[in-house]
């Protein structure tokens, strides 16, 4: 099995720390606010990633964690006029909920940095013991950048790179711009824990280091997060851990693209992102999953207009032979279930070139064309190739569902909306372009766009959008 490295540029065999066992790691949400598609999407490859490690044998360690304080926490709670630890127990909860509902399972160990203070100030104190960091008289305390001289490994950033983009903090203190806080001094009437420096808090980058060797010791196999991470926060990461224990912190960086809404970046300052719960409202989770697996992992997913709907439509179209094969009443034998294990193996060589989960979604509409075929031939081996697809695929969440309730679900949504009149009309202009009638199939799209109606064609058939 081979895995992207991030740290060396370039895929490597994965080889495990211990035989037998992974340890893995993935930085979760900071609850500063409702989670959207970015959150979702990472949980899930993360996920995906350790039920995989799973189907080859491993013993899978998986942790993630919440940052449930911090400056973007704070200020809500008090922009709200709650107590920070009240405003982020209750976003946790929602938070919970909504991956509940987009299916995606969770890790086996939960981690918060305000259950974790004590960890994070052995932490820090050893740091500052071994010269890497340094207390200031208010009661800040830094990671010295220039005591650690691989930083900019993962990032590939000089120094005088690292300050560029990046929020730095103002403190006269400090011994140079570029270096991080590992604790910051409680300001009046903020949240705070004591500490041998006085009142305060954790700065972002210590909580994940800390949390990390409280949970697996000093090294892990795999560290996750968005590309977004990179720097500086996965790079601070490793600083302060190697800095600390003079060993490669992590064997395996991974790293998921962004999730840009028509070519833009999602951000809150651009209004566009995208919550989970209104697209849990609209699709089901199994079309979310489709639609972000289509691009390989380490990618940008740019989310159209048609993204989700094309998404659902094609499992549509999946669901729709699922059931009909379950209503032919074939039934897989022994030598068709051997047979339909082709699907499994073409699956795992996909997944083990670096979790190629878009190579392994474009083979479904083979394996669906030819159960079609095997069902007009009666043949039983297309009983077996549906079985064998809901139980390969469900490792990527899919088909699991009851094909009958999702095709009546699809179709009881579509159907509300679209007058018999509008339905009639693409029905026949369905028939004049398979009898290549263009002329005809002109004037129904034109009768078609006069009653409010575009019409989207496809291999599949057609598709039926409401013009706003």
């Amino acid at each position: 099995m081979k895995i992207y490295n991030s740290l060396t540029k370039r895929k490597e065999e994965f080889q495990p720390l211990e035989e037998g066992k992974v340890k893995m790691y993935a930085c979760g949400i900071t609850v500063s606010g409702e989670a959207h598609i970015g959150h979702g999407y990472q949980a899930l490859i993360y996920d995906i990633m350790r039920k995989y490690f799973e189907k080859l044998g491993y013993d899978v360690t998986y942790a993630r964690n919440y940052t449930d304080v911090d400056d973007k926490i704070i200020a809500k709670a008090n922009e709200l006029g709650v107590p920070a630890d009240e405003y982020a127990k209750e976003m946790i909860e929602k938070i919970n909920s909504v991956m509940r509902a987009l299916n995606v399972d969770d890790p086996n160990v939960w981690l918060k940095a305000t259950e974790n203070i004590g960890n994070i100030i052995s932490f820090i104190g050893a740091l500052i013991e071994k010269g890497h960091a340094y207390a200031t008289k208010n009661g800040d305390v830094y990671f010295d950048v220039g005591s650690y001289p691989a930083y900019g490994q993962l990032s590939n950033r000089s120094l005088e790179d690292s300050l560029d983009g990046v929020r730095v903090d103002n403190d006269e203190e400090k011994k140079h711009a570029y270096d991080f806080a590992l604790w910051k001094s409680a300001k009046p009437g903020e949240i705070y824990w004591e500490s041998p420096w006085g009142k305060g808090r954790p700065g972002w980058h210590i909580e994940c280091s800390a949390m990390n060797r409280a949970a697996f010791g000093e090294q892990i196999d795999l560290h996750g997060g968005g590309r977004d991470l990179i720097f500086p926060h996965h790079e601070n990461e490793i600083a302060q851990t190697e800095a600390l224990t003079g060993k490669r912190f992590v064997k395996y960086w991974t790293h998921n693209g962004l999730i840009k809404v028509n070519g833009q970046k999602m951000s809150k300052s651009l209004g566009n992102s995208l919550l989970l719960t209104e697209l849990l409202a609209q699709y089901s989770d199994e079309a979310i999953k489709f639609a972000l697996l289509e691009t390989n992992y380490r990618n940008d997913i740019n989310v159209t207009p048609d993204l989700f709907p094309d998404a659902e439509k094609h499992l549509r179209g999946f669901y729709g032979v699922l059931l009909e094969v379950e209503k032919s009443g074939l039934t897989a034998d022994d030598g068709g279930m051997a047979e339909a294990k082709k699907i499994d193996k073409e699956f795992d060589s996909c997944m083990s070139d670096d979790f190629n989960t878009a190579l392994a979604l474009s083979n479904l509409f083979g394996y669906f064309k030819e159960i079609k075929k095997l069902l007009a031939a009666k043949n039983p081996l297309a009983a077996a190739y549906a079985a064998q697809i809901r139980e390969t695929y469900g490792l990527l969440g899919l088909f699991k569902k009851s094909a009958a309730e999702y095709v009546a679900w699809y179709e009881e949504r579509h159907a509300k909306a679209v007058p018999e009149e509008v339905k009639r009309l693409a029905e026949e202009r369905f028939e004049a372009r398979k009898n290549k009638d263009w002329a005809k199939s002109d004037e129904l799209r034109a009768r078609l766009s006069a009653l409010g109606y575009a019409v989207k064609d496809s291999k599949e058939g057609y598709e039926l959008i409401k013009n706003d």
